[in-house]
């Protein structure tokens, strides 16, 4: 593992590591934030999941974030979205490839090579920065657009893993919207059985863990009718009795001024759930 950036940040330190990866089959970056509460001993970690086309770079640049989480004193980890190299499967367009990686195993060739981004996220990477950094074992998972699908996927699956999950603007349910149709046929095959393991709305049905969900949804986005249907992990948790908090945030729309002006709410929100006594 590398450091190739090392910038102070409000009393803390915003680094961005390069390391080889097991699970994936390539050379991946991910950014952590350890906040100045960290020089004194291990803190919580938030583990972030951005969007279609971001890098580790999207969220440490616009978010805003690390001033709440050193006012809180937890830590950020913000991987890739996806497997990167020459040798890595890519495709036209920016929502599948690399830039794409929907934070699932793929089964499906070309794909099932290098896109393992399920395990990459829930395994290999908390296990390297538990290895490496002062973070204690209380994490909590947020995550934008795709990501927000990962975050909410990834917590529903892992029960007792996570203390808090939220998200912006989350693809809630890739199985009926045309980001995840695309996707998930590719990387999972037409088997639409497959695809349940990988949709929130699909998984609160199951969930043995009641993890309250807390989304945030700008009601001028673009993609709100087409791609991102909140209603439908509405009506999902209302049937199910899954606990969710769905704000509709007037006048916002899919971009990072959206998800500057709530983090510091998130961020405050896991470092609650973190800080706690279990």
């Amino acid at each position: 593992m590398q450091r190739i950036e090392h910038r102070a940040c409000f009393g803390g330190w915003q680094d961005v590591y390069e390391h080889a990866s097991a699970t994936l089959g390539c050379t991946m970056r991910f950014a952590i934030y350890l906040p100045p509460q960290a020089a004194d001993g291990p803190v919580p970690v938030l583990y972030w999941l951005s969007g279609l086309t971001c890098t580790e770079q999207n969220f440490i640049t616009k978010a805003g974030a690390q001033r709440y989480a050193a006012e809180h004193g937890i830590a950020i980890v913000c991987p890739d979205t996806s497997p990167r190299g020459d040798d890595v499967a890519d495709a036209a367009g920016y929502d599948l490839g690399m830039g794409a990686g929907f934070y699932v195993n793929a089964t499906q060739a070309p794909w099932s090579v290098h896109y393992r981004m399920y395990d990459y996220v829930v395994e290999e990477l908390p296990a390297l920065v538990a290895a490496n950094f002062p973070v204690t074992e209380a994490r909590a998972i947020s995550g934008h657009s795709m990501g927000g699908h990962g975050a909410l996927v990834i917590a529903l699956r892992n029960p007792g893993r996570y203390r808090s999950v939220s998200a912006f603007a989350p693809i809630v349910a890739p199985s009926q919207v045309p980001w995840g149709q695309k996707a998930f046929a590719a990387y999972l095959g037409d088997d639409r059985a497959a695809w349940q393991a990988y949709d929130a709305t699909a998984l609160v049905a199951s969930a043995s863990e009641r993890l309250p969900l807390l989304v945030d949804q700008g009601d001028a986005d673009e993609f709100l009718a087409a791609q991102l249907r909140p209603e439908l992990l509405r009506e999902a948790c209302a049937v199910h009795g899954h606990p969710l908090v769905l704000r509709m945030q007037p006048g916002h729309d899919h971009s990072y001024y959206f998800i500057a002006s709530f983090i510091g709410e998130h961020v405050a929100h896991h470092a609650a759930a973190m800080h706690a006594v279990a």
